[in-house]
C-alpha cells in the first residue's frame, strides 16, 4: 500500500471464484456500494467478460452489463475502461471481440488466444487509469481462478490480480454443494506463489440457520490458513441484474394461467443477448414471466416476446426447425400479439439480409414477416443511450446492433428524441395498426414505467400496473438492501484493511 501511495495509485481488492455462477459479480457490486458508503471513490473493473449481456456507456460506447451494474452500485457512471474486453458468442467456436468499447473484430477461441498478450496490456493500461482516478479497484475474476488448462493464457483472474498487487478473496457457492473441496481444491490446483495470493474466502448463498455452519468456518480456516469472511445467505427478495443467461439456463415448458396471473412468454433463443430487458417485467405484481426454450402451445399467454440476438439469422432458422415458428405463427393467427426487441425485431420483418458475412456465412434468411420491415445487416454496429417517446409517455433505453431495418409499410412504434445527448427527430421500430405486432431496436424499454404501463394496457391485461418507480432510481434501492445484507453477513472493514496492507495473513 506504502508503495502504491507513492506512486499515486488506488490499492486493489480482487473477488475470484470457485467456478462459474458462485456469485462473484453479485459479491463485488455489494462491496462497490458498501466500500462507497464509507467515503471510498471506489471503481469496478474486470479484464474480460464473456457474455451477450452488454450495455452503453454515456460516450456511447459498448461494455459488459456485469460491470454497468457494479459502476452503479458504485454510484459512476459507467466505463469502458472498467471492462476493456468483452468477447460476444457468435458460435460455439468464436465471438466478437470489443476492445475499449468499439468492435475489434470476430475471432475464433484459437485466433483470441494469439491475440492475448496484446489485449492484456491494453486491460492493463485500463486498470492503470482507474487505479490512477480512483481510492480503491474492486476486481471481479471470471469463471474458476483455478483452471489448471486455460491459466497460462489466463488475463482475467490471477495474472490480472498480480498485476493490480492485488490480494484475492475468494468466493465459494455452498448452495451447489462441495464448498469445501471447492476450497481447498481451489487452492491445491494453485501453484505456491498463486496460492499465496488467495488471502480469504466468501461462503455465498447459505440457506438454514448460520449457527450450523459455525464448525465448517472452522475446518476452512484451520484446513487453508485462510480467514473466511462472512457467510452469505441465500436471498430472493433483491433484484440484481445477473450476468449470465445461465440464469434461464434448460427453462421448463409451462402454461399460463395456474396462479391467476397475466403471464408473458420470452423465447429463450440459442443466442439471446440482453435477457435483463425483462427483469422489470418480473416486478410487475400479477403478471408472470417465463423463458421458453422447448416449444410449445402458446395460447393463453398476454404476448409472447422475441429477445435480442447475437446470431439473428442463426436464431431465426432455429425458430424454424424446432417448431417454434408455427407456434408463433398459429398464436398471433388466433389473436396472440408479439413483440419483438432488436434481433427480435429483426426476425418479425420479412428478411435479414447478410452480404457481407457479419454473423457467418453470407446470404439472406426470410423471417416471420409480422411486420413489413427488412433488415441488412451491416457495420458500423450502432450502439447509442437514446431517449424516446411513446406517443405522451417518455422513456429512456440504449440501442446496441448491426443492422439497419427498413420499414415497409406499418407505423413507427417510437419517436426518438435524441441519441448519445444529441437531440434529433427521429422514429425508431415498426407497429401493426392493430397493436398486435410491434418490433424495436431500444434496450431498456421496460426500465421506464409509463412505457410499460402503455404496453401493458396494449395487451388488454386487467388490474396489471408496473412499479411507481423503475430505472437506476429502483436499482439504487436494490443496491442499498444488498450493501445491507452484505455488511450483515461479511466483514467489509477488514477486507477493505486487506487491500490497504493493513491486515496480518491468518
Amino acid at each position: 500500500m506504502d508503495s502504491q501511495k507513492k506512486r499515486g495509485i488506488a490499492p486493489c481488492i480482487a473477488v475470484l471464484g470457485t467456478g462459474s455462477d458462485v456469485g462473484k459479480s453479485v459479491v463485488a457490486a455489494a462491496l462497490c456500494r458498501a466500500i462507497v458508503r464509507r467515503g471510498f471513490r471506489v471503481a469496478p473493473f474486470k479484464a474480460q467478460n464473456m457474455s451477450n449481456n452488454s450495455g452503453v456507456t454515456p460516450e456511447g460506447l459498448e461494455m459488459g452489463r456485469a460491470q454497468i451494474v457494479q459502476a452503479e452500485a458504485a454510484k459512476l457512471a459507467p466505463h469502458v475502461d472498467m471492462n476493456p474486453i468483452l468477447l460476444k458468442p457468435t458460435s460455439e467456436i468464436g465471438s466478437q471481440v470489443i476492445l475499449l468499447g468499439r468492435v475489434y473484430g470476430n475471432s475464433t477461441a484459437r485466433d483470441y488466444h494469439e491475440r492475448k498478450e496484446g489485449l492484456f496490456q491494453q486491460a492493463v493500461g485500463a486498470l492503470h487509469r482507474l487505479r490512477s482516478a480512483y481510492d480503491l479497484v474492486v476486481l471481479e475474476g471470471a469463471g474458476s481462478c483455478a483452471e489448471v488448462n486455460l491459466m497460462a493464457q489466463d488475463i482475467v483472474n490471477l495474472r490480472m490480480a498480480e498485476a493490480a498487487e492485488a490480494p484475492v478473496v475468494l468466493v465459494a457457492d455452498i448452495h451447489r454443494g462441495g464448498v469445501f473441496a471447492q476450497i481447498v481444491g481451489t487452492l491445491e490446483c494453485l501453484e505456491q506463489r498463486e496460492r499465496g495470493m488467495i488471502r480469504g474466502v466468501i461462503v455465498n448463498r447459505f440457506r438454514g440457520d448460520l449457527s450450523l455452519f459455525a464448525d465448517g468456518v472452522r475446518w476452512i480456516e484451520q484446513r487453508t490458513g485462510r480467514r473466511v469472511f462472512g457467510v452469505l445467505p441465500w436471498f430472493d427478495n433483491i433484484r440484481i441484474e445477473s450476468e449470465d443467461s445461465v440464469v434461464i439456463e434448460n427453462p421448463r415448458r409451462t402454461y399460463p394461467g395456474a396462479g391467476g396471473s397475466a403471464a408473458v412468454a420470452v423465447i429463450r433463443l440459442p443466442h439471446i443477448s440482453n435477457f435483463t430487458d425483462f427483469e422489470p417485467l418480473s416486478a410487475v405484481q400479477g403478471l408472470d414471466v417465463h423463458f421458453l426454450e422447448r416449444e410449445q402451445d402458446l395460447a393463453g399467454f398476454a404476448a409472447v416476446i422475441l429477445p435480442g440476438s447475437k446470431n439473428t439469422r442463426f436464431d431465426m432458422e432455429w425458430l424454424k426447425t424446432s417448431g417454434w415458428a408455427q407456434a408463433i405463427l398459429k398464436y398471433y393467427e388466433h389473436g396472440g400479439r408479439v413483440l419483438g426487441i432488436c434481433g427480435g425485431y429483426q426476425m418479425l420483418g420479412r428478411w435479414v439480409h447478410d452480404p457481407e458475412g457479419h454473423e457467418g456465412r453470407p446470404g439472406s434468411t426470410p423471417g416471420l414477416a409480422l411486420l413489413p420491415v427488412e433488415t441488412v445487416l451491416r457495420a458500423p454496429k450502432t450502439t447509442t443511450l437514446t431517449r424516446f417517446a411513446w406517443q405522451d409517455a417518455l422513456g429512456s433505453g440504449y440501442e446496441i446492433h448491426m443492422g439497419r431495418t427498413e420499414r415497409r409499410g406499418g407505423e413507427p412504434l417510437f419517436q426518438v428524441q435524441a441519441r448519445n445527448g444529441r437531440p434529433l427527430a427521429d422514429d425508431d421500430g415498426c407497429t401493426t395498426a392493430d397493436r398486435r405486432a410491434m418490433g424495436t431496436y431500444v434496450h431498456g424499454m421496460f426500465d421506464n414505467p409509463p412505457i410499460t404501463a402503455r404496453w401493458l394496457d396494449t395487451l388488454g391485461v386487467k388490474g396489471v400496473r408496473p412499479p411507481a418507480i423503475g430505472g437506476l432510481a429502483a436499482r439504487d434501492v436494490e443496491y442499498e438492501r444488498l450493501a445491507d445484507h452484505l455488511e450483515k453477513h461479511v466483514d467489509v472493514d477488514a477486507i477493505i484493511a486487506l487491500a490497504e496492507g493493513k491486515e496480518h495473513r491468518a
